[in-house]
Order: structure tokens, then C-alpha cells, then sequence
């Protein structure tokens, strides 16, 4: 008999433990997006040299918008979103290969279902980027070894990444712009 009561209370605390959490024991009967939905301050040109001993190139104001799925449903603060980090990517918008790698920055921010949220000066180049070829090669050479050219066009894509209270994960699309970097 002890040991069925013993069985019996572990079950127990296993069922409470794996039942509901607090947060997500509602449903959010919907989804939501996340849209870049304005730039302010893009940079559209940017010496390497001058950059790198800055440390840092931001864009002064991007706006993430929050979008209901179903706009015929009504909201919940459980479609409200947590920002946890955006992504920066770069590809060439020329005729080389090289490219900086990645910059991934954590931040904390949140957004309503139907409002926004602005970034103020997120950084998008870092000391890695300038570390990394095809930049270093415009700070140390004065051009891009591999095109031989003294301007280096590249695609910036940002992405913000999230989840909602009830636990969806949510991204935005990746939205792009074109940076000219010199020596």
C-alpha cells in the first residue's frame, strides 16, 4: 500500500508539473507578424577606416510593426511580442564574393499586437565586420584585393526575431539596403 501511495503522488506531481504554465494556458486565437515597416538615419556610404576606428555603424531609427493574422479576430496581450535580437546580414551587390560576417544583437523590447516598436542607433557593422575581409582589405589595402575595386557595394539585410507571450515564435522578413563602403 505504501508504495501505490507513493506511485500515486508522483503521478500527481508529475501531471501538475507538465500541465499548464502560467503564461501560455490561453490560446492567442490568432497570430501576429512582424513587419520592418520604416529606416531613419540609413547610412549610405561609409568609410572603413573612419568606421572601424568608431567601432561602430548604426542605423538611427528602424520601426517594427506588429500585425494581427487575422484582423477580424480581436487581440490579446498574449499576442503582445518580445524582441529578443535582430540579425544583420551582408551579400554583394557587385562582382565579388567576400563578404563581412553576420552581426547577431540581443535586445529587449516589446510590441503590442497593432503597435510598433523602434530600435534607436542599432549598431550593424561592429569591430568583427571591420576584422573580417573584404573591409579589412579597404582599411589595410585602400581596395578590395579580390575586385580590385576602391568602392565595395553591399546588400544589408536586417531581421528581427521574437516570441509572444503565449510562446509563438515570430520574425520579421528580412528587409534590405544598399551600403557603399570606401577605403
Amino acid at each position: 500500500m505504501n508504495r501505490y501511495a507513493r506511485i500515486s503522488g508522483l503521478a500527481l506531481v508529475l501531471v501538475a508539473a507538465l500541465g499548464c504554465e502560467q503564461r501560455t494556458d490561453k490560446t492567442d486565437d490568432g497570430g501576429i507578424i512582424l513587419s520592418i515597416s520604416d529606416f531613419d538615419g540609413l547610412p549610405i556610404s561609409i568609410s572603413a577606416s573612419e568606421s572601424e576606428s568608431a567601432g561602430v555603424v548604426q542605423v538611427g531609427e528602424i520601426t517594427v510593426q506588429s500585425i494581427a493574422k487575422n484582423s477580424s479576430q480581436p487581440t490579446s496581450a498574449l499576442m503582445r511580442v518580445e524582441i529578443d535580437s535582430y540579425e544583420v546580414t551582408f551579400s554583394r551587390d557587385d562582382s565579388g564574393s567576400r563578404v563581412p560576417p553576420r552581426l547577431k544583437n540581443y535586445i529587449f523590447g516589446t510590441v503590442d499586437p497593432g503597435g510598433t516598436f523602434s530600435l534607436q542607433n542599432g549598431p550593424i557593422m561592429r569591430v568583427d565586420q571591420f576584422n573580417n575581409q573584404p573591409l579589412k582589405d579597404m582599411i589595410e589595402e585602400g581596395f578590395d584585393t579580390e575586385t580590385g575595386s576602391t568602392v565595395i557595394r553591399l546588400k544589408v539585410g536586417i531581421q528581427f526575431f521574437g516570441r509572444t507571450i503565449s510562446g509563438d515564435v515570430v520574425q520579421s522578413q528580412v528587409a534590405y539596403f544598399t551600403v557603399e563602403v570606401f577605403p
